[in-house]
């Protein structure tokens, strides 16, 4: 398979203070590799460097095997697709024109939308299946229906790689599923995933690979099965667990209660 991104001893924070240290990552083609961790691990400023969002301090990353800083910002956008926790609407904006900014890096400032861009947009939109309210306001969206508008943007660029913070942060279970299935379709047709999450089930129906990080450092990494342990969430989340393993699929973490320091 083909390396998407690569991350080499990356760190990088907010002005003096460095939130992520030297942290080594890699997606490719077809895979999705969850990062984890409590609140303030570094998990979405991880997320803001591997985008090129936040500079580096130090450390490198690549995208497709050339330095980042190398690509030009409207090329980085065609082959990424950042999907961030929350966005704010100022103005009133409908659905298909929020939908629509995903095709801003594949339009000069002279070229109007090809047939092309309208079916990618359109194509967007149904993976979501937010078709039927495409004409709709944004802000009479709920959150999680905003959650879904900002990945059908994503997606509407057509991007190799999708570096998704908390996508269900708002969603109810069903959505939750369906997004779960948008997600491993997207994976098996060769799209790459970092998938920033919270919620460890959601992350285990689709991550190839998991990254655990704590105090901005990788504290575990690699298949679930050889990463998941009692006694690293006992460390890391502070909590008593149970693993339910199957060979149907993926594994369930039963949180018990608050592990003892």
């Amino acid at each position: 398979m083909t390396t998407l991104l690569r991350a080499s001893a990356l760190s990088g924070g907010y002005g003096d203070d460095e939130v992520v240290r030297e942290v080594d990552l890699a997606v490719a083609e077809g895979e999705c590799v969850a990062v984890l961790g409590p609140n303030g691990a570094g998990k979405s400023t991880l997320l803001r460097l591997l985008a090129g969002i936040l500079p580096a301090s130090s450390g490198r990353v690549e995208l497709r095997g050339k330095a980042l800083q190398a690509w030009r910002r409207r090329e980085v956008a065609r082959e990424v697709g950042f999907v961030p926790q929350i966005v704010n609407f100022a103005f009133p904006v409908t659905v298909t024109e929020v939908v629509q900014q995903g095709r801003a890096p594949h339009l000069g400032p002279w070229r109007p939308p090809s047939p092309h861009d309208h079916a990618a947009v359109d194509a967007a939109l149904a993976r979501v299946g937010l078709s039927e309210r495409s004409t709709t306001a944004v802000q009479r969206l709920s959150g999680g229906e905003r959650q879904l508008v900002l990945l059908a943007r994503a997606l509407a660029s057509e991007p190799r790689l999708l570096l998704l913070d908390e996508p269900t942060a708002a969603l109810d279970v069903r959505h939750q599923l369906e997004l779960a299935g948008v997600l491993r379709q997207l994976v098996a047709e060769g799209v790459g995933a970092v998938l920033v999450a919270h919620d460890w089930n959601f992350a285990l129906r689709i991550a190839h690979r998991v990254v655990v990080l704590h105090h901005g450092r990788v504290r575990a990494a690699g298949p679930p099965p050889e990463v998941l342990r009692s006694e690293l969430f006992r460390e890391v989340f502070r909590v008593e667990v149970d693993i339910l393993w199957r060979d149907d699929g993926p594994p369930t973490v039963l949180p018990k209660t608050i592990a003892k320091t």
